[in-house]
C-alpha cells in the first residue's frame, strides 16, 4: 500500500525542536486527528506527535489508501517506514504480525477503545515523561540514549580520511 499524502508540520519554518532525552515521537491511527479510531494495518492515516514534558506538537500526518484486513503483509511497509523514530503507536486494534514488526522496530503498540481521544493520551504521556512512571517509556528512552552515545564510537571505528 502506498502513502497517498504526507505532511510535515513545521513550526513557522524557523524553530527546530531539539531531540532531548525527554522528547519522544508517538503515532496515532486516526481518521480525523482527534480520535484513535483505526486498526493499525488498515489505518487510513497516522498522526505523529513530538512530545516533551511541556508540550505535545503534531509534526507529521500521513494518509494511506483504504485497505481491507486481508493479511497482505506489504501493506505494513509504508507504515513501518513512517514510524521510524517513534517509541509507540496507539491504535484501535493490531494484528500479531504487525505487533512482531513493531516490537522489532522498538515501537510499542497500544490498543485502545475505538474513539479514544488523542489529547488525553498526549497529556498522559507528558505526565509520564515528567514522573518517569511508565517502565516501557523509561526503557525506550534508555535505548535511544544508548544509541545516541554510541554513534560516535561507530564513526571512530570507521576511521577518518581527509
Amino acid at each position: 500500500m502506498a502513502l497517498n499524502r504526507h505532511w510535515w508540520i513545521v513550526n513557522g519554518g524557523t524553530e527546530v525542536q531539539a531531540m532531548t532525552t525527554a522528547n519522544i515521537r508517538v503515532a496515532f491511527a486516526t481518521s480525523d486527528r482527534k480520535r484513535v479510531d483505526q486498526h493499525f494495518g488498515t489505518a487510513s492515516a497516522l498522526a505523529i506527535y513530538s512530545i516533551t514534558p511541556q508540550q505535545a506538537t503534531l509534526v507529521e500526518f500521513a494518509q494511506f489508501g483504504e485497505l481491507e484486513a486481508d493479511g497482505h503483509e506489504d501493506k505494513l511497509q509504508a507504515k513501518m517506514a513512517l514510524l521510524h523514530g517513534c517509541v509507540a503507536v496507539y491504535c484501535q486494534a493490531v494484528g500479531g504480525s504487525a505487533i512482531r514488526q513493531l516490537l522489532t522496530a522498538d515501537v510499542q503498540p497500544f490498543k485502545v477503545a475505538e474513539g479514544t481521544l488523542i489529547e488525553p493520551l498526549l497529556h498522559e504521556l507528558q505526565a509520564a515523561l515528567n514522573a518517569g512512571s511508565k517502565p516501557w517509556l523509561n526503557q525506550a528512552l534508555r535505548r535511544r540514549q544508548s544509541a545516541d552515545s554510541s554513534r560516535f564510537d561507530v564513526m571512530a571505528a570507521e576511521g577518518w580520511q581527509e
